[in-house]
């Protein structure tokens, strides 16, 4: 599997995290725009990846996240530690 499938599978966990209506709006919303910047393909992948990463991590460390969507942010940001 190449990287621009990895990021494609990636994208679509974001879809889960961002129709979640368990998850607050602004954690959603963040999950939209890490969606948004991995579609960029303008910008070099490690570039992408980083920033999402970067975006992941500050909402993973958000009080009130519940603690399945902190969870399937932690996989996402491994799975995007895996394409660098």
């Amino acid at each position: 599997m190449d990287a621009e499938e990895q990021v494609n599978q990636i994208i679509s966990t974001l879809d889960q995290l961002s129709d979640d209506t368990s998850v607050p709006r602004n954690i959603r919303r963040g999950a939209q725009e890490c969606k948004d910047r991995l579609r960029k393909r303008s910008e070099a992948l490690d570039v992408r990846t980083a920033s999402a990463i970067f975006k992941l991590d500050d909402m993973a460390n958000d009080p009130n996240i519940p603690l399945h969507g902190r969870t399937l942010i932690w996989n996402i940001i491994s799975q995007l530690e895996q394409i660098k």
